[in-house]
Order: structure tokens, then sequence, then C-alpha cells
């Protein structure tokens, strides 16, 4: 069973009521753009993970079967346990995310909002199981079986969910000093300098306090990353960094090429420019936004709610799917992802992308799936292909949308 899957009904409630706290205080903490972004690169983390996934779950069955210097019972008390040491491993991993260039390119797209609310939480990388699996694996060694670390991994990647809002904002003191809370989270996502690379804790607060990384929220934060991402693309904003990264590389000369991967974020040699250091936001800086339009977005959420109805219905299926079934529908949900993004940014690629991609589904769904009727899919597609033409016919045709900043 996995626990994150059954725990999106949770995660959608708790938008649905940090959205409605938002409605009556009056106070802007989503924008759609954004939040559709971030619960996207949620989703395509959650479809490439099929894939990837294996990786560490394969390598850490491995190792247990073969090289576990214990055997350790599941007991209440062995969960307890585990918690601390799977929370201490992510620690590290979290920590070298941030101070390691090549694995910050892993975890960057968890800070790329400049929001801060419970959308950004599902905000994930699809890179970053490569790097952060091999950080688990003492536990293995160690002799956790598999399905323990499996649990007790999940319930410690859930509880981090709740810690993205700016609505709680401080929590008995004995609570925070011991746990995550959204306070010292906030400290974590802020790009301003006093609180970079900071709280790096998952479930617990006390690995920052051990390790020195701690620092409490006192000043107003500014969120986001220290170059923020100008896009809504986010198969873009999964590679951006890494071709920053390539760049420099390519540059560089001799062993310095290792050091632009293996030293801290933002390194360079000097005569590339120089280590990179975090700057304070500017005075009147804005964040970056697109106006797409109503009828833009109005066609942006019936897909996007049609997206989530769907990929919810290919998770809860895989196991009954084969291989060509998952690489397919796999590749269709990020195409629609794809398209999505192009949306919100007003792309005009969108007006021969979004008709090839009702096509294709179309074909694809009968070709593979001759046990539906063909009416059925025939609706389908001419739903699809209606709602695309009534929105080119008026979004296109009759109004100009023109990119504009928000103003922080």
């Amino acid at each position: 069973m996995n626990l994150i899957i059954f725990s999106i009904p949770i995660f959608f409630l708790l938008i649905g009521l940090e959205l409605l706290y938002q409605f009556i205080k009056k106070e802007q903490l989503y924008r759609l753009n954004d939040a559709v972004s971030n619960i996207n690169c949620g989703t395509a983390q959650q479809i490439t993970g099929i894939f990837t996934k294996s990786l560490l779950l394969v390598t850490y069955y491995w190792v247990y079967e073969n090289f576990r210097f214990w055997t350790i019972k599941d007991t209440w008390y062995s969960y307890v346990i585990l918690l601390l040491f799977v929370d201490l491993c992510y620690y590290f991993f979290h920590r070298y995310a941030h101070e390691i260039a090549l694995l910050w390119g892993s975890h960057a797209v968890h800070h790329q909002s400049e929001e801060y609310n419970f959308s950004v939480a599902l905000r994930q990388s699809s890179l970053q199981t490569f790097a952060s699996a091999w950080f688990y694996l003492p536990l293995a060694f160690i002799g956790f079986s598999f399905e323990s670390f499996i649990m007790i991994a999940a319930i410690q990647t859930l509880y981090q969910f709740w810690i993205h809002t700016q609505i709680i904002k401080k929590l008995p003191s004995w609570f925070e000093f011991i746990f995550n809370t959204p306070s010292h989270h906030r400290v974590h996502h802020s790009s301003d300098p006093k609180y970079i690379d900071k709280n790096h804790g998952g479930t617990f607060i006390i690995w920052d306090r051990i390790f020195g990384t701690f620092i409490e929220e006192a000043d107003p934060i500014n969120f986001g990353v220290t170059k923020p991402v100008q896009s809504w693309n986010v198969i873009w904003v999964n590679f951006e960094y890494y071709q920053w990264l390539g760049k420099v590389f390519m540059e560089a000369k001799g062993l310095d090429k290792f050091r632009v991967l293996f030293k801290r974020t933002g390194w360079r040699p000097d005569y590339l420019g120089g280590p990179l250091s975090p700057q304070e936001r500017p005075i009147g800086y804005e964040k970056y936004d697109v106006s797409a339009g109503k009828l833009t977005n109005i066609y942006v959420l019936i897909l996007f709610t049609v997206l989530l109805g769907s990929v919810a219905l290919f998770l809860f299926n895989t196991a009954q799917m084969n291989s060509t079934e998952l690489v397919i529908n796999s590749l269709l949900i990020l195409w629609v992802i794809l398209n999505i993004g192009y949306l919100l940014e007003s792309k005009n690629r969108i007006l021969w992308m979004e008709p090839i991609r009702i096509i294709v589904t179309y074909i694809v769904f009968t070709v593979f799936h001759m046990d539906s009727e063909l009416w059925i899919k025939s609706l389908a597609l001419l739903t699809s292909a209606t709602l695309f033409m009534i929105y080119l016919t008026f979004s296109y045709m009759n109004s100009k949308n023109k990119s504009h900043k928000l103003a922080t």
C-alpha cells in the first residue's frame, strides 16, 4: 500500500481549507498558475517515480537480503527508532542537497515557488530519488526490514506536508524544540541570506540543533530560490539548474570541473566570476507572473481537474498494467502537464501541441483499450476538441494576452 497515494484526498482537503481561509481573511496565499505548477510538479514526480523509485526500493531490498548485519524484529519501539534513523538520514541528504552543487539540482524544484502554502509541499523534483536513495542504505545494513522502511519513510514524508503553511504561526515551545514546524520550515524555504541552508530536518528539528544548522524565525520571509525560475513549465524547471551547472562545468578547466560539481552550491573558479553568494531581494522586487487570461484559466482548470482524476485512476491501477501501458499512460500524462505549462505562459506553440495531444490520446486509447465503446471515445474527443476550439476562438483571436509582473 502506497500511503502517500492514499493520502492525496487529505492533501486536497487541506488545500481547500487553506483556500477558504484565504477567501475569508482576504489574504493572498495562492496564485492559480503557481499552485497548478506546484501540484503538477508533484504529479510528474509521482508518475516518474513509478520507474525511478525502483532504484531505491530494489537497492534497499538487495542490501537487506544479502548484507544486513542484524535482523531487527518489527515492534512498536523498533518503528520509533527507525523513524528517528530515517529522519536522520533525510537530514543529511537534505543538508548536502543544499550544500553540494550536483545534489542541489535534485532538490531545487521544491524551493522554486515564491509562495508558501500547502501546494508547495507537493512541489517535488522528479530527479530527487537518484540523489536521496543512497542515504538510506545504512538502515538496510543495520537490519531494518524492507517493509518497515517503506512504511516509516512514507510516514516521515507525510509529516512534512502540514508544515508548508503561513496560517500556523508558533506552536508550544516544547513542540517547537523537538519537531519541525511551519515556523521552522518557513525559514528553510527563505531566499534571504540570513536564512539560507538552515533547518534541514524533516520530522525532527533536533538534528539542526545538534549539528548547528538551526535558526529561529524572526524577520519577514521572502520565499523561493536566490535565482528565480521564471517558468510554469514543469519539465523545464526540473532541468533548468542542471543546464546552468553544465554550462559552468564545460567552461571550467581541469580539476575545477569537479569542484564545480562537488563544492558548495554556486561555486565557480575566479576566472568564471568566482562563487555566487545569495543577495537580499531588491526593493520593489516583483514575483514572476503571466496573465494568461480568464478563458485560458478556465480551460486550464478543466484540463487540470481531468488530469488529477486521470492520474488518481492511473496510480491506483498500475499493478494491473503491463510495462507498455505504464510507459504510454505516463507519457500522455506528462504531455498534459507540459501543455498546461505552455497555456499558463501563453506560448503560441500550444496552438498545435494541444490539438495533436487530443488526437494522439484518442488514437492511443482506441488502440490499447479496445474494450471501451467507440462512442465514448468519440464523445471524449469531441468534447476536448470543442473546448479547445472555444478557447482558441475567444482567447487567441479576440484578445491579446500580455505578460506582466505581479508586485510583491
